[in-house]
């Protein structure tokens, strides 16, 4: 139902591409969306065998080269450095790109594939990235990319992201054991020099000293044209359990589509100060709530799911599921 409901909101404003790994999903889907009342008659299927949900980390990350031309970028996946069975879901972006009959950029520095996931990273398209050195640079548990410094990753996002301006944070949210910090739960840009951060207010909260230092860290940054960022702040909500394990709840984890941003919600009291500091941010687009208890079950949540891909030389999304995943169309990024 919830990869119905996303899909349902989005569909009937912007080209979508469902990856299904199989006929036999493609024919569930199509049930599942027909009852949901989503339009699938605006879904285009794609049948590529994948063992994972998450596109935003595995699938095609879609630039322009020096030509103008949109190109296909295949980072390396290797499943967060923690699990070994990632070998269908690596090769997603190539497979994407020949869908598409896109070209395959396959970045590499001195010689060495990247190994980079979407959710580790958030850009503004206007030279600015957000990371965290917990994801990118911690050495001893789960590492990308063994011996890389933080003037390596930032060489690679000016070179092939095309953001020579790198804002570093501290740690991730607790629950997040799987992605290891992935800046897309704590911090995400929302214009060119706005940023949305979230805070949590509760000092006995395992989640509140590290967002505290985050947010520092961007009060003091500068962008790459030398301003300060402006920062806006999302509410945290009350922790959730299950089995007594943390999950990675978190508001920042939205999605912004065409004309409308969707937003994981939790049955919480500040469901609703999320959607409304987002609505002011987004005031031309509808801001929809999405439940995503399910979802952060699995340890993600919406923009975890989707992945855009822009306009430029011609429209479309991208989705995923070993049932679903969708992207958005003029957005760039």
């Amino acid at each position: 139902w919830v990869f119905a409901d996303i899909l349902r909101h989005l569909a009937t404003t912007e080209p979508i591409r469902l990856i299904v790994s199989s006929p036999v999903v493609a024919a569930q889907a199509r049930e599942i969306l027909s009852k949901a009342d989503a339009p699938s008659a605006a879904i285009e299927f794609l049948t590529i065998p994948v063992g994972r949900c998450w596109l935003r980390d595995m699938g095609p990350i879609f630039g322009l080269d020096a030509e103008g031309r949109k190109t296909v970028l295949h980072f390396q996946f290797t499943a967060w450095g923690k699990y070994k069975a990632y070998r269908r879901d690596e090769r997603l972006p190539a497979l994407a790109a020949e869908s598409r009959g896109l070209p395959l950029a396959r970045p590499e520095v001195q010689g060495r594939r990247v190994v980079l996931e979407g959710g580790a990273f958030d850009v503004n398209g206007v030279g600015d990235a957000l990371a965290t050195e917990e994801c990118l640079l911690d050495e001893s548990f789960q590492p990308r990319n063994p011996g890389w410094t933080r003037g390596d990753y930032e060489r690679m996002f000016a070179e092939w992201l095309g953001a020579p301006n790198v804002l570093w944070l501290g740690r991730g949210i607790a629950g997040d054991e799987d992605t290891h910090g992935h800046v897309d739960d704590i911090a995400r840009f929302v214009n060119r020099r706005t940023i949305a951060v979230c805070r949590e207010k509760n000092a006995a909260d395992v989640n509140y000293a590290a967002l505290e230092e985050n947010r520092e860290r961007l009060r003091g940054a500068r962008l790459a044209d030398g301003s300060r960022p402006d920062i806006v702040e999302l509410p945290m909500p009350a922790p959730k359990v299950f089995a007594g394990r943390r999950l990675p709840a978190s508001y920042a984890n939205f999605y912004i589509g065409n004309d409308r941003v969707l937003v994981p919600t939790f049955n919480d009291p500040a469901d609703r100060i999320a959607l409304g500091a987002l609505a002011e941010l987004f005031p031309d687009r509808e801001v929809v709530g999405i439940h995503a208890g399910d979802l952060v079950l699995g340890l993600g949540a919406v923009h975890c799911l989707v992945h855009e891909e822009p306009a430029a030389a011609g429209a479309g999304a991208a989705a995923a599921n070993g049932g679903a995943h969708g992207a958005s169309a003029r957005r760039s990024g």
